[in-house]
């Protein structure tokens, strides 16, 4: 491992001897060197910037193993042929549910072996305890957290289980730390380095605009008009182009429909078989597809700079999930145009997949378990109640999440709590993801049913400055035949700005998100995204907060 940060000269020579680059994209650089001189480092470049060229170099120049948790199978496997196609990069292996025990065995080998090595793993590895062991007599020198979002309360891919890997980093020796993600709030980006336990992270912000991408929203009054509608667009547009879809079902339905018409189409969810899947990812890569039809498992890494058109026929569940997935077209600066077909009964589903059940039985056999046992491991803790160990290691999940237990070298108490007042804490903890989910769909009605810039919307969701009017949407094209009086929603003179801090009576501290004519947008920790009349400030349910910071 490097015991000195490299210079800029060096990392720039890495990066062009071993990985035949001969320049860096905005953005890269600044992250690259960060993470190579051994600082945490949060990224946040949007879809295409590039990401993985940042861990890629930085863990050369770092040495050692580098640790890659990646939730997706297709992003490891894009990310590991990224590295194969170099010409002098580190070795390479990846652990997950696609690999056979021939194959993982010769992965473990190989990092047994230790000296310069990409570890790609899926974030469920690490609910074993073994796995971490064995990592940690390695020595990491960089853990990389890919797609961080995921390990946010506030982010809209959350994954139970991210919430351990706090934890795991303590196991590894505390490495520092690389959060890689293509967007992120700025609430999601305080949960992260929170979750991440990263001591004065470098924050880098980069390219989260994306002004070649037309924004447009269509509302729909029936399911079959908005069917017409996204047929007739992903028939008639300049391919290729993406259609995303709620389910299988309908993957497999508007595949059919646009097929008839002559173009090339393959249909992509989480149903089909590995070899099915990998099919569609390499036809798509080489060019051969004109639209695939996909439900949200297509991966967040499937990579072509080409896309000319990201058709929603579905409400994603938050603005990140959404501007991720627009994100895909566009990545080579080409206008390119992402659409919305919108009915405000599609909110229902996105309800619908946000419930949480709790299993009672099962927490309070396991809270037993864990007290009469502590530092446990969750094969133990499998055996003590009975439950197969990806059961138990969800539950376990619960218990982290509403912070009953830590998971550093086993399941340890946080305290000694009674089995009802478990359950209880559980149930909490589920209700308050629950009202996070309606907060984000909230917020994504707001864009769906605005009549402002779509752009300006996204931008003071992540916390970016911008045009009030980007000129490149549907919001804007209306606002060609407004007067300046009906186009200026915010008033000069308006009492609150953006980022300004704000105490609610009821819901406690929050930051202001957004400001329109009679109202604004507020982030409270507890509660989400508020919308507050600006009358409030007037009636002490609302006040400034004398010290807000920018």
């Amino acid at each position: 491992m490097s015991s000195s940060a490299p210079t800029r000269r060096t990392l720039e020579r890495i990066a062009r001897e071993r990985f035949g680059w001969e320049s860096l994209l905005p953005g890269q650089g600044e992250a690259i060197r960060s993470a190579a001189a051994g600082r945490d480092t949060l990224l946040v470049l949007a879809t295409g910037g590039g990401k993985s060229a940042v861990y890629q170099v930085a863990g050369a120049a770092r040495g050692g193993i580098v640790l890659v948790i990646s939730p997706l199978i297709a992003l490891q496997a894009d990310q590991r042929a990224s590295i194969e196609a170099a010409p002098d990069a580190p070795d390479n292996v990846a652990i997950n549910s696609s690999r056979g025990a021939a194959a993982v065995a010769r992965a473990w080998e190989r990092i047994d072996a230790g000296g310069s090595l990409y570890v790609l793993l899926a974030p469920e590895q690490l609910a074993n305890e073994d796995n971490v062991a064995r990592l940690a007599a390695q020595d990491v020198a960089l853990l990389v957290v890919d797609e961080a979002h995921c390990v946010s309360s506030w982010g809209h891919d959350f994954r139970p289980d991210y919430l351990r890997l706090g934890d795991v980093r303590s196991a590894l020796g505390d490495p520092p730390v690389l959060a890689m993600t293509a967007t992120a709030s700025k609430p999601v980006r305080a949960d992260i380095i929170e979750r991440l336990r990263m001591q004065d992270p470098d924050v880098q912000l980069h390219g989260v605009d994306r002004p070649e991408i037309r924004l447009a929203v269509q509302r729909h009054e029936s399911e079959d008009d908005k069917r017409a509608a996204i047929v007739d667009e992903a028939r008639r547009w300049t391919a290729p182009g993406l259609v995303d879809v709620a389910s299988r079902k309908e993957t497999e339905s508007y595949a059919a429909e646009l097929a008839a018409e002559g173009r090339e189409v393959a249909a992509y969810h989480a149903g089909l078989k590995v070899a099915e899947r990998r099919a569609v990812q390499d036809r798509w890569r080489d060019g051969e597809l004109d639209v695939v039809v996909a439900t949200s498992a297509f991966g967040m890494g499937i990579d072509r700079g080409d896309v000319r058109f990201v058709l929603h026929a579905a409400t994603t569940e938050s603005l990140d999930a959404y501007y991720q997935e627009v994100g895909r077209a566009g990545r080579a600066g080409e206008p390119a145009t992402a659409v919305l077909h919108y009915r405000v009964e599609d909110l229902a589903l996105r309800r619908f997949f946000a419930k949480r059940s709790v299993d009672k039985a099962g927490l309070r056999k396991l809270w037993r378990a864990i007290t009469r046992t502590p530092g446990a491991s969750i094969r133990d803790l499998s055996e003590a109640v009975g439950q197969p160990a990806r059961t138990v290691s969800r539950l376990v999940n619960q218990l982290v999440d509403a912070e009953l237990v830590e998971t550093a070298g086993g399941v340890h108490p946080l305290r000694k709590t009674r089995v009802d007042a478990v359950v209880k804490a559980v149930k909490e903890a589920s209700a308050a993801r629950e009202r996070i989910a309606e907060s984000r769909l909230a917020m994504m009605r707001a864009y769906a049913e605005g009549t402002q810039c779509r752009r300006r919307v996204l931008l003071d969701y992540f916390g970016v400055e911008g045009p009030d009017w980007c000129g490149n949407c549907d919001g804007c094209e209306r606002r060609e035949d407004m007067s300046d009086a009906q186009a200026d929603s915010v008033p000069a003179d308006a009492p609150l700005a953006v980022d300004e801090s704000v105490e609610h009576r009821e819901w406690g501290a929050g930051t202001v998100i957004s400001v329109e004519e009679d109202r604004a947008t507020i982030f409270f920790e507890t509660e989400g995204y508020k919308v507050v009349a600006l009358a409030a400030l007037d009636s002490k349910v609302l006040r400034q907060v004398a010290d807000a910071t920018a």
